[in-house]
């Protein structure tokens, strides 16, 4: 198996850059939309054959290094009772607004109420098996409950911050009931096998650091150190989370992912040279032409020449826009210049 995704978590020795993307089976391939002219979305998450399939195109055409499941973050939204439909975005019928929604709330079991998931990192275990690694996710407990409570993404999440001033207590118990089944979700995801845990925290810089620390980070945290002993790398990826960096340092992860707003070697030095990073390319560079995404690839490269271990990545996921040659044209840059 090509294993340098899994050595540069871990803060080995790897003889180039380790690359892949996020949203990497997307709508900007060609072969991903030919699946979803055939099945819609709900569909196409739930039936692990057609998981499988389009997690492995990305593999196929551009050989990355790493998969990832093809899936949803509101999938244990599903585990826990709450009907969610894409329209286009997550739209969750009743939103948590009160203790008596809190009481509705079931803390299951994923293996039983979401099979399909753990159908599908089976298959594509045995189908990666000599290739590369597979990457299991969830999100982040506070993130899971700012769609729970808002019913679907908004710009502000009112709703959320307005439980989290006012009603703090209620705030804990839904992400304490949220945890619970997170952890349980990405334990199945390894147990069914696979070799690495993103967790995906993508509205944590809605919150100042005080209560990112209370209500974002210590929820994390807990789903980190139920899933340490299972010994896969666990990476932590906080969208807009500049502001966040001295907390975050406190994460419990082995790798953490940044956006594309501060140089990788800055948030090395904020995060004290205690991570691996993953990251972290502006996704609109891959519209510019190939010798200017070469140029940008380099410099990314150039910033995190001394870290202790680099994933290379993009600082938020591929744009359904983006041209598939520019793609190839920046893993093939990451491969010639990272040696």
């Amino acid at each position: 198996m090509n294993d340098l995704f899994l050595r540069a978590c871990r803060r080995e020795p790897v003889e180039r850059t380790p690359v892949w993307i996020m949203r990497q089976a997307g709508r900007y391939l060609p072969e991903y939309r030919a699946v979803r002219e055939r099945v819609g979305f709900t569909t196409l998450y739930r039936t692990p054959e057609l998981a499988t399939e389009v997690t492995l195109q990305p593999i196929d055409r551009f050989g990355m290094d790493a998969a990832i499941l093809f899936s949803d973050i509101l999938v244990p939204a599903e585990a826990m009772g709450f009907d969610v439909v894409f329209n286009p975005g997550p739209v969750i019928d009743a939103p948590l607004r009160s203790s008596s929604d809190v009481r509705r709330m079931r803390v299951s079991d994923p293996e039983e109420e979401v099979p399909f998931v753990f159908e599908a990192v089976q298959q594509l275990s045995r189908e990666l098996a000599d290739r590369v690694p597979l990457i299991g996710f969830a999100g982040a407990p506070f993130t899971l409950a700012a769609y729970l409570i808002e019913g679907r993404g908004t710009k502000n999440f009112d709703w959320t911050k307005r439980l989290l001033f006012a009603e703090p207590q209620l705030a804990h118990d839904i992400l304490d009931r949220v945890t619970q089944v997170t952890e349980r979700y990405v334990a199945a995801q390894v147990r069914a096998g696979a070799q690495a845990i993103q967790l995906f925290d993508s509205w944590a810089g809605l919150l100042d650091p005080a209560l990112y620390r209370e209500f974002a980070l210590r929820y994390a945290r807990r789903v980190f150190q139920a899933t340490r002993s299972l010994n896969v790398p666990l990476i932590y990826f906080a969208l807009n989370s500049a502001h966040l960096h001295e907390a975050l340092a406190g994460c419990g992860a082995d790798v953490v992912g940044a956006d594309w707003r501060v140089p990788l070697d800055e948030v090395s030095r904020r995060l004290g040279g205690r991570f691996a990073l993953q990251g972290n390319l502006d996704p609109c560079v891959l519209f510019a032409e190939p010798a200017k995404i070469e140029s940008c690839v380099r410099a990314t490269l150039e910033q995190a020449r001394d870290l202790p271990g680099h994933v290379f990545n993009l600082g938020h996921g591929v744009l359904p826009q983006t041209p598939v040659e520019h793609v190839a044209a920046m893993v093939e840059a990451v491969r010639r210049h990272s040696r």
